[in-house]
């Protein structure tokens, strides 16, 4: 068997040991915080690999038999399938799709140097001494290496350009990316200075290739701790039980009597236990805080969901609506001119019908008004037209529109304006007006006996309304003087704890129906918008069922537009 002459050089154990230790330390780490995690399993594997090809490299410079050299030297070439793992591991950090057929399309190309490992088209010995000549297998395996970068910077690169893909995340992507190059770059270099000064020295120059590697462990810790890739609070753990355990083991080789042994396996077995328990505790803690992350993700993934269909149910509600106005118009506008005679005289039997065409047609264009309204509202387009105007001829327009229906239906409207004129507001007139229109039309509708009222006054502060719809006692509003409408009437009333529903979209009292099955909960939503669109307010008061009902508005004197 023959014999290798070689110096082996002085900073050898100091360049290998610390890097084989830190490395073997982290995989296990890495490995043991979460044993089903791929992530951290295919990273562990990485690391590992490194490190065994370095174990290897060791041994290959404490051997001097040409064979064993030899042997160790066509080993240390299956290094190159650590890139196969990192690659698994970038797909799983990028979440990936990747199941066992993608990990068998991506494992092939490693095949040949395995099958070709103990040939020499691997590595062959030059005469009676240790040094290597590497074979064909070499020029593959730089492929490979390229190949494995390539593909890893463009998962790398995809990921950092997807607009999905958060800030964070993005920075996280720039250093691993930036990691990966230089690995690869600096084994490619030192490999190949090798390869070039073979005969003067090109060994000596190797043995610092594996501080590329330590860089890389650094780089990749401090994503680990910046960026919590992996569960820190277990590896602390881990790290500090298993610490105490060998610090308070290494004891034993110093004891000296019966009594010394006996209390550091006391010792030994609390903090045994009490590690464990230590570890099980933050292992808990780190499972219930994924399930809690998790399921956040799961619920902004909702929200976003629901978001999308919100915003999709309000555009179809605004083309739909407007596709709908045109004829619907068109068919109240001839059924009013039939009614009036524009046609001709009709019958009484066809002038009932046509009444009842009108009747609905009005119905429906005042439901895709409010359906309109309600899509301009949530999207953001409601248009305003402020201006100074009138409260108080606002206010004559409305009573002169609805005395007609009242005594149609045998109710009384009383009107109540103050003595001294009320002072014009900037308002969106014909907005607001639909608003008290709204609050009559209603007051009349669900009134069985008795009537409304309508009454305006000048007030020196407004309230300000709960979530609810509930005025906050003995709090005021910040926009000063305040112009007040109430619509009172003696209906049917309102249950106070229907109160925080009314002004939701298609929120009716339970005992509206009984009266009016034409309403569609869409007005006293629109009217909260339009008054907040005011700086004011509007609420309900009601002293219970059957004993009416007061719809309020506030809207600011100065502070309106």
């Amino acid at each position: 068997m023959g014999t290798c002459f070689f110096v082996m050089p002085n900073l050898l154990l100091y360049l290998y040991l610390p890097i084989l230790f830190i490395s073997f330390l982290m995989a296990v780490f890495i490995f043991f915080s979460d044993k089903k995690n791929q992530l951290n399993i295919n990273l562990a594997i990485f690391i590992l690999c490194f490190f065994f090809w370095e174990l290897n490299g060791l041994f290959q410079w404490l051997t001097f038999d040409i064979k064993l050299s030899l042997l160790l030297a066509r080993i240390g070439t299956l290094e190159v399938l650590s890139l196969m793992f990192f690659v698994y591991f970038v797909y799983y950090l990028l979440e990936e799709n990747l199941d066992f057929k993608k990990k068998i399309i991506i494992a092939l190309p490693f095949l040949p140097v395995v099958l070709l490992l103990f040939t020499n088209y691997n590595m062959y010995s030059v005469g009676d001494s240790c040094d290597t000549v590497t074979g064909e297998l070499y020029w593959y395996i730089y492929f490979l290496v390229v190949l494995s970068l390539v593909l890893i910077v463009r998962l790398l690169v995809k990921k950092f350009r997807d607009l999905t893909t958060t800030v964070i995340v993005k920075q996280r992507l720039k250093i691993i990316t930036s990691a990966v190059v230089f690995l690869i770059s600096w084994f490619l270099l030192f490999v190949k200075i090798s390869d070039m000064y073979a005969q003067s020295g090109g060994d000596y120059v190797a043995q610092y290739t594996p501080i590329g590697m330590l860089l890389f462990i650094g780089m990749l810790s401090y994503i680990i701790v910046k960026y919590q890739m992996f569960n820190i609070k277990m590896i602390a753990a881990q790290a500090l039980t298993y610490a105490i355990w060998i610090l308070i083991g290494s004891q034993f080789f110093f004891a000296e009597s019966t009594t010394a042994y006996v209390l550091i396996a006391v010792t030994l077995l609390l903090s045994v236990a009490f590690g464990i328990f230590l570890i099980k505790s933050v292992k808990r803690e780190a499972e219930r805080k994924e399930e809690l992350q998790i399921m956040a993700d799961r619920l902004a993934s909702a929200n976003d969901s629901l978001r999308k269909l919100d915003n999709a149910k309000t555009e179809f509600i605004s083309i739909a609506s407007h596709q709908l106005r045109t004829p619907v118009t068109a068919i109240k506008g001839f059924s009013s001119l039939l009614l009036e005679g524009s046609y001709g005289e009709i019958s009484e039997g066809v002038h009932g019908a046509l009444e009842k065409v009108y009747s609905s047609s009005e119905r429906l264009v005042n439901l895709i008004e409010d359906l309109l309204n309600v899509s301009r509202i949530e999207s953001g387009r409601m248009i305003f037209a402020f201006e100074k105007a009138s409260v108080e001829k606002l206010i004559k327009e409305l009573y002169d529109n609805f005395i007609l229906i009242a005594k149609t239906k045998k109710f009384y409207l009383d009107m109540k304006l103050p003595e001294t004129p009320l002072p014009e507001v900037v308002m969106d007139y014909s907005k607001v007006r639909e608003l008290v229109s709204n609050f009559m039309d209603n007051a009349l509708k669900y009134t069985e006996k008795g009537g409304a009222t309508i009454k305006a006054e000048l007030r020196e502060t407004g309230v300000v309304i709960d979530e609810h719809g509930f005025v906050i006692p003995d709090k005021v509003s910040e926009f000063g003087k305040m112009i007040r409408i109430t619509v009172s009437d003696t209906g049917i009333g309102i249950p106070h704890d229907e109160i925080p529903y009314l002004f939701k979209k298609f929120s009716r009292g339970k005992d509206v129906s009984r009266l009016h099955v034409g309403g569609t909960g869409l007005g006293l939503f629109v009217g909260k918008a339009i008054a907040e669109a005011h700086h004011g307010q509007v609420w309900v008061e009601s002293d219970g069922t059957g004993l009416g009902s007061r719809f309020i508005i506030e809207i600011p004197v100065e502070h309106a537009a």
